[in-house]
Order: structure tokens, then sequence, then C-alpha cells
């Protein structure tokens, strides 16, 4: 039994290697190189590819199998690295990882630009009323909690009230910070029009920075394999003799933990 189940893996492998155009398939790991910053690039506009949100419900299920055809070594004869490869991007941008449950498209990490995208521009906007400060604050800090929320470690189940905590404290963090800063930049006497409306564009920052902190405090998402969830919370590890030397010569560690988010 266990010689067939070999067999069965070696053809599957030695059909999968048939494709040139993409590296050896594993199950589980990242397609391009993580030692090398374009590595990492491509493997990052990989994960917030938005093709992936017209993925269709039978394609989906193609792809699921495919990948257990391949853990189970059982694949069909023919099946490229690249269709496997392309199969896997599939199914961990659309499935998270412990409940195999569907995420919601706009908290899906491909969904982040185009569906984030409309709210920088909200928060952008020149000459903004009180209420569509507090309007746009509020929705950028909503969408964050629910990428957090959606793409959250389901293996370690947090209260509900840390998640809520969370959420509060980076709304009301940001709404403050924005609607101070505005008030302080509309009294200020010294500037010109022209200056003022710039100065106002740029408001959004320092009141998104800190509320980001608040919003980590529901939680840390789930690390899918080698995939970030929120902007700036998933993290992986690396051993350091697979850093560039600057970053390497840096710290005596064997190991660091680094960001993986957007």
């Amino acid at each position: 039994m266990a010689d067939t189940a070999t067999t069965a893996s070696a053809a599957a492998a030695s059909a999968a290697s048939a494709s040139t155009d993409a590296p050896p398939f594993q199950l589980g790991k990242p397609r391009f190189q993580q030692t090398s910053f374009y590595g990492r690039f491509r493997h990052f506009l990989d994960i917030i590819d938005p093709r992936t949100l017209f993925v269709t419900e039978r394609r989906l299920r193609e792809a699921v199998q495919l990948l257990e055809d391949y853990k189970h070594g059982t694949l069909r004869p023919g099946v490229t690295n690249e269709q496997l490869w392309s199969a896997q991007k599939i199914k961990q941008a659309i499935l998270h990882p412990d409940t195999n449950e569907k995420i919601f498209m706009p908290f899906r990490m491909s969904g982040y630009i185009p569906f984030g995208t409309p709210i920088v521009v909200g928060l952008l906007l020149p000459n903004q009323t009180l209420a569509s400060t507090v309007f746009w604050q509020w929705l950028n800090q909503s969408h964050n909690a629910c990428v957090n929320y959606a793409n959250r470690n389901a293996t370690k189940p947090s209260p509900a009230s840390k998640f809520i905590q969370g959420y509060l404290g980076a709304v009301i963090s940001a709404v403050s910070i924005a609607v101070g800063l505005n008030v302080l930049v509309q009294k200020a006497n010294k500037f010109t029009p022209a200056t003022r409306l710039l100065v106002q564009r740029f408001v959004p920052f320092p009141a998104v920075g800190p509320a980001g902190d608040g919003a980590d405090a529901s939680g840390p998402p789930h690390a899918h394999p080698g995939a970030p969830s929120d902007r700036h919370v998933r993290a992986g590890e690396i051993e350091t003799s697979q850093l560039e030397p600057e970053i390497a010569r840096a710290t005596s560690s064997r190991t660091v933990v680094y960001n993986k988010g957007l």
C-alpha cells in the first residue's frame, strides 16, 4: 500500500515537473524565493492579485480537489507545476486555513486594494466637514478591523470583548486625532487658504497611524502559509543566514521575526 502511494506521488511529481515556466510545486510553500527582495515582492503581488476575486465556485472546488489529489498522491497525469501553483493561490486567497470557510470578498487580501482605495480617496477629500471626517475615519477603521477579524487565528479564539475593545479604541483614536487636527488647522490664522488646504490633506496620516495600534488589540490574524492579513500585522520567521548580508550583519540572532503585511 505504501509502495503504491509512493509510486503515485513520484508519478505526480514527474507530471508536475513537466511545466518549465514554474518552479517545482511545494504544498503550503511560497512560489517565489523569499531570500531576495524581488522574490518577496513577487510573492506579495501574487497575494494581493485582485483577479482571484472573480474565481467561480466551480473553479474553487477544482483547485481544492487538485491540491487534495496532490497531497494524497493521486494526481492525474499531465498536471503541471503552473496548475498546482495556481490552485494553491486560489485556495489561499479565498478560504480561511483554519475554518476552511470562504472569507467575505471585501476582507480578503486580494480585495484590500479595490475595496480599500475608495476609502483612502475619501480620507483625502478636500474641505471636509466634521461629519465627513468622522465618517471616513470610522469607515477606514471598520474595514481594517473586519480584515483583521476575517483573517484571525481561529485555532486560538479570542473573546469578543477584546476585539470590540480594539475596534472602539482604533475608531476613537482616529476620529479624535483627525477632528482635533482639522480644528487646529482651521484656527491657524497665519496659514493662507492654499497652505491650509495642503496641510489638511495630510491630516489623515497621523490619525490613521496611532489608530492602527489600537486595531491590533483585536488579536493577531492567522499566518497563512506565506501570506499577510492586514497591512502590517502578519509575522513570519526566517534564519539570518537567508537574509541580505547588510541585514544579517545587524543582528547576532540566528532567526528573526518580520512582518509580512501590506
